[in-house]
């Protein structure tokens, strides 16, 4: 049974346990219940324009407190510290291991073992989900009693590499039980390849976070870790020896998991056409990001499938052809991409046009900012259809002074990524495109950096994964001619990913990362990809001004009333304003437009930020008195165990 009917819907919630889950589809349809809840997916927000807002490559129209410290506060209750899929996987475990070891499942062995490695996988990455923002997590495998003392026990923190190794041991399971395939024969199920990369994430992740927070709280033994505060983790040591042997463990694994996926699943063709024309050649890795049907693209190991005679739609194609979902491009970003030759834009003869206008911008620029970047009078549709005439057919001014909630462009840059010329996807939640979860590209940009980061060098296949992704890109392929030019000062001007602890990392590695946010916009890596780099600690003393397009250039001209004067308004304490003034920056702040902005001055960083605190509602119904002190659980480093406070100074 596919899971594409039920992506966005509930299965029948009263099920008899003794009657249900001893047959082949019924564990296929247990899957399909948690994968709209775990899966990144447009409807989750984990993919699309809102999945990398709030860092330094993308803006929401609103700022976020975690860059305003002290506006981040300990919250009373909620919070994502919950189980509630982590205990529908392991109830399916309890239920199913047995009957599966007695064989006493219906329905074909390979089908049955690749949908009980699904739940493997599953639980997996519920779990990687919590190790990112919590660190330590609790370790829970099976079903547990309403029993107060049983769940006092279980609330015990393991230290978080232990998280991270134990969910690779689950993924090492779903690696054996999924087929190359799923069942269906589509990409719409979890397969064996989906495994391995989400492996080969989950190392890179934790051997990287080790090795940038060593000597610190945030990793098991540090110093002020505070789980040596609780007699459970104690005594705790290293099961490879030292946090070195362990950082190695997991740098290894994640190569090895990457190359699986990598040696077999190739890149999607880039053409180089921008089609504007019925008549132009399609470009297969444009299409790809908005296709209804997805599987055929070589690249993609899994993706979610909507479906609009069954009422399970989304509007990110109408945004795409708008502002973004008031989602825009940084000036950093932007800025972060290479010439197509392969130079930064401040080298010498790079070629650089400057970015006077949007037309300059992408001018002989790496092939997917030339490709992506939307400048006024391209078209956004090509494909007329009676389904839908609500598309924005032509990409129009930013409208950067648009107040209504949704539309306006933020910084002015934005992107046509997941655009599909078809007329009939561009209505407001109408569009049945498909969502892209997986693809084969992140693998080799796993292999690439776990190899560096493991051997200060890049072996012939680390180059050669490297070379396939510039030549997709249509970028001079010579990755050594982009490290010989690259100036960190300047480029620690625009990206975070220049910086790890505070301080400006190499040219090789810095180039290793800015290859992985040109090519992975938008599909929600950024904010994890700067914690485990640990690249906001320069954020504490030097604060850093979101920027967008240079409004204060030629392109203030568009906003010119047809009668005179202009649409644009600024002034800090003026109600009405709309930009940010010529004044504080020729390029448009967006945060930098009103004095009631928490972030006027920029934004800055507390140490604590790098994880979530723990709501304190759960160190209360997990204590013996309803006290916090006698929870088993311990606060993250910097944040308080009192409710409503914000984090002290690390």
């Amino acid at each position: 049974m596919g899971c594409k009917d039920f992506l966005d819907r509930e299965p029948l919630s009263q099920v008899t346990p003794e009657a249900y889950l001893n047959e082949e589809s019924q564990l296929a349809a247990y899957a399909n219940k948690l994968y709209p809840d775990i899966l990144p997916s447009f409807s989750s927000g984990e993919i699309g324009f809102s999945s990398d807002a709030h860092t330094d490559i993308a803006a929401y129209k609103g700022y976020d407190n975690r860059y305003a410290p002290g506006e981040w506060k300990v919250p009373h209750e909620g919070g994502n510290w919950e189980f509630t899929k982590i205990y529908s996987a392991n109830y399916f475990m309890e239920r199913v291991l047995p009957l599966w070891e007695a064989g006493e499942i219906t329905g074909i062995k390979e089908n049955i073992d690749h949908y009980i490695g699904e739940m493997y996988f599953l639980r997996a990455l519920e779990y990687y989900k919590n190790v990112q923002e919590f660190g330590d997590f609790p370790i829970v495998k099976t079903v547990l009693k309403d029993e107060k003392g049983q769940l006092i026990e279980a609330s015990k923190r393991f230290p978080r590499n232990e998280v991270a190794r134990f969910i690779l041991s689950d993924l090492d399971q779903a690696i054996l039980l999924l087929q190359e395939r799923a069942p269906d024969g589509q990409k719409n199920r979890i397969s064996k390849a989906s495994a391995q990369l989400i492996k080969s994430r989950v190392a890179l992740f934790e051997g990287t976070w080790l090795k940038y927070f060593k000597n610190t709280p945030f990793v098991p033994n540090g110093t002020g870790w505070p789980g040596k505060d609780k007699d459970y983790n104690r005594s705790y040591q290293y099961p490879s020896g030292s946090i070195d042997n362990e950082i190695d463990y997991f740098l290894s694994q994640s190569m090895e998991a990457a190359m699986a996926v990598a040696d077999n699943y190739p890149l999607v063709e880039n053409n180089g056409v921008l089609q504007q024309d019925v008549t132009d050649a399609v470009n297969p890795y444009h299409d790809m990001f908005g296709s209804e049907n997805m599987s055929a693209y070589s690249e993609v190991l899994l993706w979610r499938q909507y479906d609009k005679g069954l009422g399970i739609t989304h509007d990110i194609v109408q945004r795409a052809q708008l502002g973004n979902g008031e989602v825009g491009l940084t000036r950093g970003y932007v800025n972060s991409f290479l010439m197509a030759n392969g130079l930064p834009i401040y080298a010498q003869a790079s070629g650089y046009a400057g970015d006077d206008v949007l037309a300059d911008v992408r001018k002989n620029r790496d092939g997917r900012l030339w490709l992506f970047l939307k400048e006024p009078g391209q078209k956004n549709v090509l494909y007329e259809s009676s389904e839908g005439t609500h598309s924005t057919l032509i990409e129009p001014i930013p409208d950067i002074t648009e107040s209504s909630q949704g539309w306006g462009y933020t910084t002015g840059y934005t992107v046509r990524k997941f655009n599909n010329y078809d007329q009939k996807h561009g209505g407001n939640g109408l569009a049945y495109t498909g969502s892209l979860a997986f693809r084969s590209v992140e693998a080799y940009l796993n292999y690439i950096e776990a190899c560096y980061e493991k051997n200060k060098s890049l072996d012939g296949k680390a180059e050669n994964y490297w070379k396939s992704i510039r030549r997709r890109a249509r970028v001079n392929e010579d990755f050594q001619t982009t490290i010989a030019a690259t100036n960190m000062s300047e480029e620690a001007k625009n990206n975070w990913a220049a910086y790890s602890a505070g301080q400006l990392v190499d040219a090789t590695l810095y180039n290793i990362r800015r290859e992985r946010g040109c090519e992975l916009l938008y599909e929600g890596f950024r904010y994890a990809d700067l914690r485990r780099w640990r690249s906001m600690d320069q954020l504490m003393t030097n604060s850093y001004h979101i920027e967008g397009f240079k409004l204060w250039g030629p392109m203030q001209t568009w906003y010119n009333k047809p009668a005179g004067g202009t649409k644009l308004i600024y002034g800090l304490n003026d109600p009405a304003a709309n930009v940010s003034s010529p004044q504080t920056s020729k390029y448009l702040r967006p945060y930098e437009i009103s004095a009631k902005s928490l972030v006027l001055g920029g934004y800055k960083w507390n140490m604590a930020h790098y994880l979530s605190p723990i709501a304190i509602q759960h160190f209360l119904i997990s204590s013996e008195n309803n006290e916090v002190s006698t929870s088993p659980i311990y606060q993250n480093p910097g944040w308080p165990t009192t409710a409503n406070q914000g984090p002290s100074t690390l």
